[in-house]
């Protein structure tokens, strides 16, 4: 079975239990602690450990990547809002661009981006190359254009070199997105303790983060969160089961969604559903950076889109389930 068929599945399963399923059926559903059937059928996948990519495109890239010539003025790069030693983001709610200028959203993990089935929050861009138009052009975040970084990289020895070894054409928009987004198709954080789980390590977890678990699916979190990346592969209204805009109040554009890409009413407030690798490392949470910590992210999740109230044993055990999520970086675990 495929990922999104996976997916449809649970989603119709989860859609026609979720009903009737009360806060003690949740506990009398789970299964023995390391009961083999775990292994079997899971909405979640491990990681691949090993990605055919060209190495030196590679390196290419995360030389791009690290660049502030990107930017008009030279001090953002695009590591500047996707640190790798910051979970892949920058830890803001939201980010800051050229001028000290702030963004309007919370920025999104770069590790594993290239398992998503779209880019942006609003799912904008179909692919990685079509997403880097977006900062290297918005006047609040590089605030430059291609014609000005082509002529800045042109006139860099070593990129004069390096092109012309990978791409015939030299110096071009499309070529530097093609080994950004090569670079970025690397940063796979495979070998997670939850990935070794799933390959057959049953010891790689504990007890507790396995109840944990199992509530995840008992609960319905995995409706939306599953498949390779934990998410990433469908959209989903922010508010499915109360109105978590109206609650939380002063709506922005931002706060549209997909809205502003479709211009459509059904669009109004649905959003990407993000990953959950390396979740313990990404804080604040959501679009709007609006949830401090992940029991705050947990909780609001089940009351605005489980229309569920967890209790703190649930809620902490679901976390600890979360934090095995947390994968390998260059054979290193993040931190």
């Amino acid at each position: 079975m495929d990922t999104a068929s996976r997916a449809m599945a649970w989603c119709c399963l989860i859609a026609a239990s979720l009903g009737a399923l009360t806060a003690v059926q949740a506990h009398q559903t789970l299964s023995p602690i390391g009961h083999p059937s775990l292994l079997k059928d899971e909405p979640i996948t491990p990681l691949p450990l090993h990605l055919p990519l060209d190495q030196r495109k590679v390196n290419l890239g995360h030389r791009l990547f690290l660049d502030p010539r990107l930017s008009h003025d030279n001090t953002r790069s695009c590591s500047s809002c996707h640190g790798l030693e910051t979970g892949g983001t920058d830890r803001r709610a939201r980010s800051i661009g050229i001028g000290g200028a702030k963004g309007d959203i919370n920025a999104p993990t770069v590790f594993n981006s290239g398992f998503n089935f779209r880019q942006f929050w609003d799912g904008r861009a179909a692919t990685l190359e079509e997403q880097i138009d977006g900062p290297v052009n918005n006047p609040r975040e590089m605030g430059s254009s291609w014609p000005e970084v082509i002529r800045k990289l042109r006139a860099d020895p070593g990129y004069a070199r390096a092109f012309p070894d990978l791409y015939p054409e030299g110096i071009q928009d499309g070529n530097i997105k093609d080994a950004i987004a090569t670079f970025e198709r690397s940063l796979v954080t495979a070998n997670s303790r939850f990935d070794k789980f799933l390959r057959g390590d049953q010891p790689a977890l504990t007890e507790r983060e396995l109840a944990g678990y199992q509530r995840f699916k008992a609960y319905g979190c995995v409706a939306c969160h599953q498949g390779v990346n934990v998410g990433g592969n469908m959209f989903q209204k922010f508010g499915v089961a109360a109105d978590y805009f109206t609650d939380r109040g002063n709506i922005t554009k931002a706060d549209l969604g997909r809205m502003n890409v479709t211009g459509l009413e059904r669009d109004r407030y649905r959003f990407k559903v993000p990953s959950l690798r390396n979740v313990t490392l990404t804080p604040p949470y959501f679009h709007d950076g609006s949830a401090a910590t992940l029991p705050d992210a947990v909780n609001i999740m089940a009351r605005y889109q489980l229309g569920r109230s967890l209790s703190p044993e649930d809620r902490d055990l679901i976390v600890a389930f979360l934090g095995t999520l947390t994968g390998e970086y260059k054979e290193t675990p993040l931190r």
